[in-house]
């Protein structure tokens, strides 16, 4: 009785193990899967006069060994337009997401860009950010 209270003792406490590791700590532990780094995640445009050049490039590098795809990119408003190419990032190359903001509406704004991907790291929030003033006063 003692030796099979043991067997059942053991068993249970080896399954409880194997059933506590969670999908993060096993993602971490697979090198193999792709990895995105941005350069930088803000970009602040300081000020920008109305109907300026709003767009800016948030170049990334896949650091992992299997290629990267960014699945999907959404914005916080209709007033920020994000592109990106569809095509596999392969290891070590890099690649960007462009975003660009409406610069036809005037004052402060603060915009997220949400970055979606087959990474590790699988979802990456940008930031832009910026005022932009009429054009009569940037003279």
């Amino acid at each position: 009785m003692k030796k099979l209270l043991t067997v059942l003792l053991v068993s249970v406490f080896t399954i409880s193990m194997s059933c506590s590791q969670s999908p993060d700590s096993l993602l971490k532990r697979n090198t193999s899967t792709p990895k995105i780094e941005f350069e930088k995640l803000v970009h602040d445009f300081g000020t920008i006069k109305q109907g300026g050049d709003g767009t800016f490039d948030f170049v990334f590098k896949n650091t992992g060994k299997d290629p990267l795809i960014l699945n999907n990119v959404r914005s916080s408003c209709g007033c920020t337009r994000p592109e990106w190419s569809a095509e596999p990032v392969k290891r070590g190359e890099k690649s960007s997401v462009k975003v660009g903001y409406n610069t036809k509406i005037l004052g402060p704004f603060a915009k997220t860009i949400t970055v979606y991907s087959n990474a590790s790291n699988s979802t990456v929030t940008l930031t832009i950010k910026g005022t932009v003033i009429p054009v009569e006063q940037s003279k």
